[in-house]
């Protein structure tokens, strides 16, 4: 089943396109993976996706639904969130302040019931508690960092609450920008497992961003390449690493 489909998606930014008509589909349950050099458009094309740029033309299926014009903010109500290359964190606010943040799309309750915390408001934070200390705080083995603040802790677990914070929004489509970026060895085989577990066993898709090729090679269904805001390659990674215009563009006569 066709999850999200790119259809001949253009972006400009003062004349200088960012995008050129670029198309792809992303099947449900798969782990898609966008490639290419630093100014290719990846990062623009999760924005055009998660609402923050509009494109000049093309569209945006999420499923059925055309979500170009949808606000940033309406975004995770459709089934969509993301991370950011840059951690977008609270850092004086606690670990698990800032996950519950990325549920709150998803209470119903009125201002009053919500300010009296009865009835149908204490029934929500008991169910929005136990699914995100249960289930996300226990996928992500961050029980031990649950009450301190974000500020001090070290760029992985970081990175791991960024993580849990989109969960906790239960997206259907997760959106990574680089979540690997700036980690050591350990911290990348940990992220990659979660990923992989996040996939399996939650069924969410994940589109993901990162240079680090032994991992899209390793965790991807799909690969879509982009070298100056234009589609230059689509496949399997075994496809793509034996690409001539992958290889030129991107990954080096050098790559295994």
């Amino acid at each position: 089943m066709d999850l999200l489909t790119i259809k001949s998606v253009s972006v400009e930014f003062q004349g200088v396109r960012a995008l050129n008509e670029v198309s792809f589909v992303i099947e449900e349950g798969q782990i898609c993976s966008i490639i290419g050099p630093n100014g290719a458009g990846k990062t623009t094309l999760f924005n055009c996706i998660s609402g923050f740029y509009k494109p000049i033309e093309g569209s945006v299926f999420f499923e059925d639904e055309d979500i170009i014009g949808v606000k940033p903010h309406n975004i995770p109500q459709i089934g969509l969130a993301r991370t950011f290359q840059n951690i977008e964190l609270f850092q004086h606010m606690t670990v698990l302040d800032n996950i519950r943040l990325g549920a709150h799309i998803h209470l119903k309750s009125d201002i009053l019931s919500s300010f009296l915390y009865y009835g149908r408001a204490e029934r929500e934070e008991l169910t929005l508690r136990k699914e995100i200390e249960d289930d996300i705080i226990d996928l992500l083995e961050i029980e031990s960092i649950r009450n301190k603040p974000v500020g001090s802790l070290s760029y992985g677990f970081q990175k791991r609450v960024e993580l849990a914070r989109a969960l906790a929004a239960r997206p259907r489509l997760l959106m990574l920008d680089e979540p690997m970026a700036g980690m050591n060895v350990e911290e990348t085989q940990d992220m990659v497992r979660y990923v992989l577990d996040i996939c399996e066993e939650r069924n969410i898709t994940i589109m993901l961003i990162e240079h680090d090729m032994g991992v899209i090679m390793d965790i991807s269904d799909n690969i879509v390449v982009l070298d100056f805001g234009n589609k230059i390659a689509e496949g399997p990674p075994d496809q793509i690493k034996k690409n001539e215009k992958v290889i030129q563009a991107y990954l080096g006569a050098g790559h295994d």
